[in-house]
């Protein structure tokens, strides 16, 4: 007896060809060749559809790589399969795998697979898909691409000419509001005959007019007769302030006349400074160590020490009490 390995079953079989044979490997290969089956059923089912509709039953849908990237297992051909198509930005359902069926050499490995496996021979044709139906099959998707295309350069014509006529009613709309914005004052021209307002912009006496601001100009020269459609929101004058319009400095160009003392202080002072960076340091400790909550402001006697004494450096613990109130005689004795 030889040992071989069963790829459908995923283990390595010691009784050699009777292990092909065997209930568990027949069960295994029922259920592998039962799901293949079912997608070979869609596919075909999806090709008649569209030869029987005349290509119009041809499903094309835009292209989703997280639906249209799917692959069917080929147990015959032991490889993975893509089980759409893709022509450009549109996906053909069932086309890929269709064209691998009927392909020759997923005919040679399906004969070798019934070979092997010691599968029903009545059951091979199910897994094969004939070249002529395939044929038919690729002639109603060209068909259903060709009326999809049509449908598409119908609705893009139809959005350009909406456009264009949005574009026609928004030009009418700036067109009529210029022509009143144009319409020709009464008054007296050269001859006289009224100017259009156009001429009136374009005369002599108008070019020699300044801007909106008119400060430049003489008591005789107002620019609000020019015709020009332009706002007239009065002289902007300050109390005892220029602009740059006026012939003033510019804030940037002049002095500052402050006194020193009357400068406002930007910014913390030092003192505040100090302060902060000391919490800042103190935010770096633990906060739970102790004295962290200690209220420096709290007034205390002198009988404030624990009857067991206070931090001591040498000596004894106890020796401190009589060390602090000693200290504590002599403070007072000084003072």
């Amino acid at each position: 007896m030889s040992a071989q390995y069963c790829g459908l079953c995923r283990r390595t079989a010691f009784s050699g060809r009777r292990h092909r044979y065997s209930a568990a490997h027949r069960r295994r290969l029922r259920e592998a060749l039962d799901r293949l089956q079912e997608e070979v059923a869609a596919a075909r089912a999806a090709a008649a559809a569209a030869e029987e509709e005349g290509g119009s039953g041809a499903a094309v849908r835009p292209y989703d790589p997280a639906e249209h990237d799917r692959r069917v297992w080929c147990l015959c051909c032991g490889r993975g399969v893509r089980r759409d198509g893709r022509r450009g930005g549109m996906a053909l359902p069932r086309a890929a795998l269709l064209q691998h069926l009927a392909g020759p050499q997923h005919r040679r490995e399906t004969a070798r697979f019934w070979r092997e496996q010691r599968a029903e021979a009545a059951l091979r044709e199910r897994f094969l898909v004939p070249a002529e139906e395939y044929e038919r099959f690729a002639r109603a998707l060209e068909r259903a691409l060709d009326a999809h295309r049509r449908r598409e350069e119908e609705r893009i014509r139809q959005m350009a000419a909406g456009i264009r006529e949005a574009e026609r009613r928004q030009r009418e709309t700036v067109w009529a509001a210029l022509q009143l914005q144009t319409e020709p004052e009464p008054g007296p021209g050269p001859s006289g005959q009224s100017l259009p307002v156009g001429r009136q912009r374009d005369s002599p006496h108008d070019a020699e007019q300044p801007g909106p601001s008119g400060m430049q100009a003489g008591p005789d020269v107002n620019w609000m007769e020019s015709g020009q459609a332009l706002t007239f929101i009065g002289h902007q004058e300050t109390e005892g302030k220029g602009n740059v319009h006026t012939g003033a400095k510019p804030p940037w160009l002049t002095k500052e006349e402050e006194e020193e003392g009357s400068k406002p202080q930007i910014g913390p002072s030092y003192e505040e400074f100090l302060k902060q960076k000391e919490k800042q340091k103190l935010k770096k400790l633990p906060a739970e160590r102790v004295g962290a909550n200690f209220d420096h402001t709290s007034q205390t006697g002198d009988s404030w020490l624990p009857s067991f004494g206070r931090v001591w450096n040498h000596g004894r613990r106890w020796q401190s009490r009589h060390q602090f109130r000693t200290e504590s005689g002599e403070n007072k004795k000084k003072r």
